[in-house]
């Protein structure tokens, strides 16, 4: 396998640049470049040179051999000043040694999976971290990145072996009479393993956490949906004007109140006929935007919003506008009136769907798994007949084992991998 290298920390300029370097040759490339291999795990100071002894930098090195290191593979660093001609000089020279080459995006973390320094869901779990924006987004990716989801799931696999193991048994010597019938706790042990899998299923979806808590703004044309959509943004990003209509597509806004993520939905005006072919689709899209929301404000007529919406009374700063008899929040977005205790309002709603401290947020992909492993439980405590019975343990182990990544297909870990960095 070839020997790659990149810029591990941030983007240059920066006091400090972290160029790593995995792979069989990451030896070679310390030599070269330092003049010496530097002791293993102790940062050294060292003259960097190019193949033809000019001088690269001052800075330090550090040798890690393998395979117990981050990649499984031996790695090396260079700790260089970081200035955007130190660090192209420094992968200029990596590159033009035997064996080397650029790291793809996520390709160090790839290969920390495939050597088995990590599993899938802890690579997820890392994946969120990198893109982490609020405290609840990095708080919930930390305790997947270390591994909270992975050991539940082997706790959980290895109570099922120990149940495929009492069938098995029962399989093997039913005929010798040495083994009776399976013991009373076996359908027990399967309802108490469904119910805690239930549990998980039951926490916030990762998807959430991550895009945000997804709030649409809806009404007719010129109910202050946009207006209301810049003052909860904390932007200018939608065009305010008189003119019905103005607002013709979606527009998407992620902003974080009190540490959550939230995700603004600015959308056309809702009416029953629109002349205008653009509007239409604008309409059309704004209808799809309310079904996908996990919460609707609803600007229009009382009692007209979508089932579960927020009656909200918009523009109460001008003499005449539509009241409502019990309106969730009376607001004006032009004078500030009542947008706090909006705001409030939305970030004690997006707390209840977000996941608690120590509770895991699944994705979609974990989702599915662990419903399958369910499923295949519900089987297994149905079924008469051992060998099917077996046969349903065994589809719940290969859904764990999917989960984790003992068995995965190529297009999973190219969607997973393709989300990271280059240097990550």
């Amino acid at each position: 396998m070839e020997t790659i290298f990149a810029l591990s920390s941030g983007s240059p300029p920066a006091g400090i640049a972290v160029v790593r370097v995995s792979g069989a040759n990451a030896a070679l490339a310390l030599e070269k470049l330092a003049g010496r291999l530097p002791p293993p795990r102790r940062a050294s100071r060292a003259t960097l040179r190019g193949a033809a002894g000019e001088l690269l930098d001052d800075g330090l090195v550090l040798w890690f051999p393998g395979p117990n290191t981050a990649t499984g593979e031996d790695l090396g660093e260079f700790h260089l000043h970081g200035g955007r001609a130190v660090v192209a000089a420094i992968e200029e020279a990596l590159s033009g040694l035997p064996g080397l080459r650029r790291a793809e995006p996520g390709e160090f973390t790839r290969r920390a999976f495939a050597n088995g320094r990590i599993d899938l869901a802890e690579a997820e779990g890392l994946a969120d971290l990198l893109s982490a924006e609020t405290e609840l987004q990095r708080r919930a990716a930390i305790g997947m990145a270390g591994g909270a989801l992975s050991r539940r799931v082997e706790e959980w696999r290895v109570l099922v072996l120990g149940l495929s193991a009492q069938l098995e048994a029962v399989l093997d010597f039913e005929d010798e009479g040495d083994v009776g019938l399976l013991p009373a706790t076996f359908g027990n042990a399967i309802k108490a393993l469904a119910d805690e899998i239930g549990e998980a299923l039951s926490a916030p979806s990762a998807e959430t956490l991550r895009e945000g808590f997804r709030v649409a703004l809806a009404g007719p044309p010129n109910a202050g949906k946009s207006t209301l959509f810049n003052a909860l943004s904390e932007s200018e990003a939608a065009i305010t004007t008189p003119i019905a209509g103005t607002t013709r597509d979606v527009l998407v806004r992620p902003v974080a109140l009190g540490g959550i993520p939230f995700s603004f939905v600015d959308m056309a005006g809702l009416r029953d006929e629109s002349l205008d072919p653009v509007e239409a689709i604008g309409i059309e899209r704004a209808q799809l935007e309310i079904e996908r929301a996990d919460l609707v404000l609803w600007l229009g007529p009382e009692g007209e919003g979508p089932v579960g919406s927020w009656e909200i009374e918009a523009q109460c700063d001008r003499h005449g506008h539509a009241a409502k008899a019990k309106p969730r929040h009376r607001v004006s977005a032009v004078t500030g009136e009542n947008i706090g205790p909006l705001k409030k309002g939305l970030i004690d709603q997006a707390y209840l769907a977000m996941p608690k401290p120590g509770e895991t947020a699944l994705n979609r992909r974990q989702r599915l798994l662990l419903e399958e492993a369910a499923d295949s439980l519900g089987l297994a405590s149905v079924e008469t007949d051992p060998l099917l019975r077996a046969e349903a343990l065994r589809q719940c182990r290969l859904a764990f084992d999917r989960l984790v990544g003992r068995s995965s297909t190529e297009d999973v870990l190219d969607a997973l991998f393709g989300r990271f960095c280059i240097g990550k």
